[in-house]
């Protein structure tokens, strides 16, 4: 029972001594309909919005009203940081990169 196995396994190894590119194409095929799913339903996503972000961020002027990643609601007092008002303190400093959508 194994020799004609070894005998069949040997036969078939002198008929194919090498893959083509063709049986390569077909291999990686698969992983590269994965790679370029992932791309346009993660990365590019993803991308688009980090840049629609930074504009928003970069747009932020002085008289808007943002909230940041702590969900203090506040208006924009200065440019270079976003002040809030909060009920005990009215005056509160927050940096560019903790406003939220």
């Amino acid at each position: 029972m194994f020799v004609t196995a070894a005998i069949a396994q040997e036969a078939g190894a002198a008929a194919a001594p090498g893959m083509g590119a063709g049986d390569l194409l077909v291999q990686f095929a698969p992983i590269l309909l994965l790679v370029v799913i992932f791309w346009f339903l993660i990365f590019r996503p993803q991308q688009k919005r980090m840049k629609a972000q930074q504009a928003m961020l970069a747009a932020i002027t002085r008289g808007d009203t943002v909230v940041t990643s702590g969900g203090i609601i506040g208006k924009v007092t200065k440019a270079s940081t976003a002040k809030t008002s909060k009920c005990r303190s009215p005056r509160a400093s927050a940096s560019r990169s903790s406003v939220t959508w």
